[in-house]
């Protein structure tokens, strides 16, 4: 009877593994869309006009269906049967062009849901994010130069000396005459070398729709703009609804399509599809055999040996038992003066850097009284800002437990917000996981325990911590690592709390990262304990492979 049900056991484990292996191979790791900038020009009529408004909803229903085909830019005119020509919306959609077609569409399905939002009565809206835009108005401007309106946006950083602008501004010039001749894409990116160890990296696009001639007037329209906003930052961004430039010091675009003829998202022929398809097929079944075997020998063994102390993941009586519960923190956040941060970082200095997230810059830093921290400084601007640092300082405050990380202070001093954090001297396990070097550490006694540490993380934010809390965005780079390799979940500037009799809710804004999100969230908004277990899916196989779930490095 006992073997019966082992037996059993292991089948439901083979056949989640499987489920799992399956979607893991066709998602990739791409970060949600960024909310960036919308312009309104709303109707001076006090009573919105239902002939507009219904070629406004037509308009943005025509992009979701125009955009299933795989098409990544387009244009149309919705016309009223009334013959008003004040009522004609002439509407586009563009993708950047480094970006995958399902990325592309997943974008376009955001800002569809997202610019009625903003815009409820706008007889010209434009909405952008970091990856797509989608804007109509009343009048015709099809295959004509909009600069305007323009915007921009910067990074926290500092240029040293004045030559730094020039040599940027030469840098992406030499990306616009690329993409200003004649036979080329209408856009380019490119990795410039700074010094011997520093890079940057820029992108140039026009509107498709657009001449040579026309792309070439909006760019350098574009440029004109940059030293009067920007000329101070390393990092920045300047949009119109014709084109736009972004200049940054770290690899902001998807390399996936970055090939010698730059084709963006080529359509084989039918010939080569079925050939690709016939490949792909026969990759796939390999590799769902080989994982489903590996991953049964390693729970077989894994349940026989009883590695790790704690016992293994599936053993729901001991994953329960080892659940740390502690109350809640007491009392406000305590706050940290920012010249005490600003000293124990050397103000933000590059030597105290640690790396940069959707936040913006984390440092190293060292208290008054020797203790070792981390900093997350949110950078003007950032994609996901005010609400998200809130969101960490409920949260984390909140919660206790020794897989979560713990948040040690705040700072809010005019236009600085800035979270302290108990500093994790191993980085996050994406930087071990994914490096050959460092992988090599990762033995299968240490990945299990880090899987059960995860596990037990997300076991207290879903049942046992004062509040339910979804996480929404489980991933390897937000796991941290102690001293002993004991593992922290972190980042719940994205994280909602569930009242204890709800189970899943829906929001118009998804956001988090592509390759992690449960289907019916990337799709349809809607999340739930299960997104988080979706994610923590991904992350287990993972921590298996040692490969991020994206198909071109899997594969």
């Amino acid at each position: 009877m006992k073997t019966s049900q082992q037996n059993m056991t292991c089948t439901r484990c083979l056949s989640f593994i499987l489920l799992l292996n399956f979607l893991f191979t066709l998602t990739s790791a791409e970060q949600s869309p960024f909310y960036m900038y919308s312009f309104c020009q709303n109707s001076t009529q006090k009573t919105p006009n239902p002939s507009h408004q219904s070629n406004v909803n037509n308009f943005l229903s025509w992009i979701n269906s125009d955009s299933a085909s795989g098409t990544v830019s387009n244009h149309t005119t919705i016309s009223s049967k009334n013959n008003r020509d004040d009522d004609d919306v002439y509407g586009f959609y563009d993708c950047r062009g480094d970006v995958t077609v399902s990325f592309c569409q997943f974008c376009l399905n955001i800002a569809v849901g997202e610019i009625p939002q903003r815009c409820p009565n706008g007889v010209s809206s434009m909405i952008w994010f970091d990856v797509c835009i989608v804007g109509y108005t009343n009048k015709n401007s099809t295959g004509e130069v909009s600069v305007a309106p323009s915007w921009n946006v910067t990074g926290s950083k500092t240029v040293k000396d004045s030559t730094e602008l020039a040599k940027a501004e030469n840098n992406v010039r030499s990306l616009i005459d690329s993409v200003t001749t004649e036979g080329n894409l209408n856009w380019a990116l490119g990795a410039f070398s700074w010094s011997n160890t520093v890079k940057r990296y820029g992108w140039v696009q026009c509107n498709r729709v657009l001449s040579k001639n026309g792309c070439k007037q909006c760019l350098e329209a574009m440029m004109d703009l940059v030293p009067k906003c920007c000329g101070t930052k390393v990092g920045w961004a300047v949009m119109s609804p014709s084109c736009g430039v972004k200049y940054d010091d770290y690899r902001f675009y998807q390399v996936n399509n970055q090939t010698g003829s730059r084709s963006p998202m080529p359509i084989p022929d039918k010939q080569e599809g079925a050939s690709n398809t016939k490949t792909l097929i026969i990759t796939l079944v390999s590799v769902l055999v080989a994982v489903s075997i590996l991953s049964c020998c390693i729970y077989y063994c894994w349940r026989k040996n009883g590695l790790c102390k704690g016992g293994f993941l599936f053993r729901t009586i001991a994953f329960h038992d080892h659940v740390q519960r502690e109350d809640p923190l007491n009392g406000d956040l305590p706050t940290i003066p920012l010249t005490v941060i600003q000293q124990s970082t050397n103000n933000f200095s590059e030597s105290s850097k640690l790396g940069e997230g959707g936040y913006g810059p984390v440092y190293k830093g060292t208290l008054p009284d020797g203790t070792e921290v981390a900093v997350k400084r949110l950078a003007e601007l950032s994609g996901q800002g005010s609400e998200e640092f809130k969101n960490e300082v409920i949260f984390i405050a909140k919660l206790q437990h020794r897989n979560l990380v713990k948040l040690l202070g705040c700072c809010i001093d005019g236009n600085e917000k800035i979270l302290v954090y108990e500093y994790m001297p191993n980085s996050s396990l994406d930087f071990h996981l994914f490096n050959k070097e460092k992988q090599r550490q990762l033995d299968w006694n240490l990945r299990l325990c880090i899987i059960n540490g995860i596990a037990r993380g997300l076991l207290y934010l879903h049942e046992d911590s004062p509040l339910r809390v979804i996480h929404r965005d489980l991933k390897a780079s937000n796991v941290l690592l102690d001293d002993e390799m004991n593992p922290k979940i972190s980042d719940f500037g994205l994280a909602r709390t569930f009242e204890k009799d709800q189970y899943q809710t829906k929001t118009k804004r998804v956001i988090g990262t592509y390759g992690y999100m449960a289907p019916e969230y990337a799709m349809a908004g809607i999340f739930s304990v299960k997104s988080d277990v979706f994610s923590f899916g991904v992350l287990l196989l993972e921590i298996i492979y040692g490969k991020r779930n994206d198909m071109e490095t899997l594969v």
